[in-house]
């Protein structure tokens, strides 16, 4: 029978409940979607990404030059500028997208999804598990969607609320400022360690490969670039800390309005009980929502303002979530389903209204 699937936690009203049947073409559609851009693949999307990587790699090379000459005030400010940028462009629009291995039909070793290591204290190894597998895969299911407010944060009525929760509008600051560090620590699952669900050694184990990782930035950053500079030791040292600051900033933006915005729903483990594909599509868009935008714009977030299209097609070459975005947006229409779209502004607001709404036990 077509009966309509009921979900727990699918409480917006924006969204209509699919049938089995239903689901099934909502799957057929977008599939096709995707399989116009596989088809498509080529050249072009190789001129890219190079571009990008060429991008990233002298705009760090003139940043950092720059700041050698940073006790010049305009100097400073342009070289920490470039570097941030730099910074920027190498997390969300060269390294998020390539290690999801959206590149790797090229075969080119630069561009490997199982090899990349980006320039973030986290490894790639960690993000490999707890984004491309865990967060992708359970996408907003609660209690095994470990990015639901990365484990700090109370962001949806259905988690459980707690004392601690009143202070996240204060400590959702400094996390926004580290974010990158939030993200280092996320697979060490510290949480299971101080519980006593964890052995010291195997601890010891997850913990290994990211000071080794959290060593070599820091000694980049903080130690070889400043004591290099000489006399500009200083600048060099302030000018890494502020990009470093700018680029955690820009992506903890990015990733929340991308995953925490008014409509966005979460969803209980009982979804998963012989989840269909069509079914898996309509979480991701429930799931999910996007920013409007420049091409700049878009570039920049490494096309993460197209949020939805990411969850739906994670393997697809980042640049072209443009063009399949109205196709995506018209097949959510025919099926009743909520294409989450705003301006960064907009879309940041609820995002802090959630922060500070949920700080309280407001079960809705």
């Amino acid at each position: 029978m077509n009966m309509p699937v009921k979900l727990e936690y699918f409480k917006n009203p924006k969204n209509r409940e699919l049938t089995p049947a239903e689901q099934d073409e909502l799957a057929r559609e977008l599939d096709a979607i995707r399989q116009e851009v596989l088809d498509d693949l080529g050249e072009k999307d190789v001129k890219y990404i190079n571009r990008v990587y060429s991008t990233v790699k002298y705009s760090e090379i003139i940043g950092r030059g720059l700041l050698f000459a940073g006790w010049f005030p305009p100097a400073w400010l342009l070289g920490t500028g470039l570097l941030g940028f730099s910074k920027i462009m190498e997390n969300m629009e060269l390294g998020h997208n390539v290690i999801h291995g959206q590149y790797d039909w090229m075969n080119d070793p630069k561009f490997n999804g199982t090899k990349y290591e980006w320039d973030i204290v986290g490894t790639a190894d960690d993000w490999r598990q707890t984004h491309n597998y865990k967060h992708h895969t359970y996408t907003n299911i609660k209690g095994m969607d470990d990015d639901i407010g990365y484990g700090v944060l109370r962001l949806f009525p259905e988690q459980r609320w707690k004392k601690g929760y009143l202070l996240q509008p204060l400590y959702s600051i400094p996390f926004c400022l580290l974010f990158q560090w939030g993200v280092a620590i996320q697979n060490l699952e510290i949480g299971k360690y101080l519980k006593g669900r964890m052995t010291k050694e195997e601890f010891k184990q997850r913990f290994a490969p990211m000071k080794k990782k959290i060593t070599k930035q820091l000694v980049k950053d903080y130690v070889f670039f400043p004591v290099i500079a000489g006399p500009a030791a200083l600048p060099v040292l302030a000018g890494n800390c502020v990009a470093n600051g700018i680029r955690n900033i820009w992506t903890f933006s990015i990733i929340f309005c991308g995953h925490f915005t008014k409509d966005v729903e979460v969803f209980s483990k009982d979804v998963l009980k012989d989840e269909s594909r069509g079914h898996w599509y309509m979480r991701q868009i429930r799931g999910s929502s996007n920013l409007t935008g420049s091409e700049a714009f878009h570039i920049l977030t490494g096309h993460l303002s197209h949020q939805i299209e990411h969850h739906l097609y994670p393997d697809i070459p980042a640049r072209r979530y443009r063009q399949m975005a109205p196709k995506v947006q018209a097949v959510c229409e025919k099926y009743g389903l909520n294409y989450n779209n705003a301006s960064l502004v907009k879309q940041y607001g609820s995002v802090i209204k959630r922060i500070v709404k949920y700080a309280f036990p407001f079960k809705k």
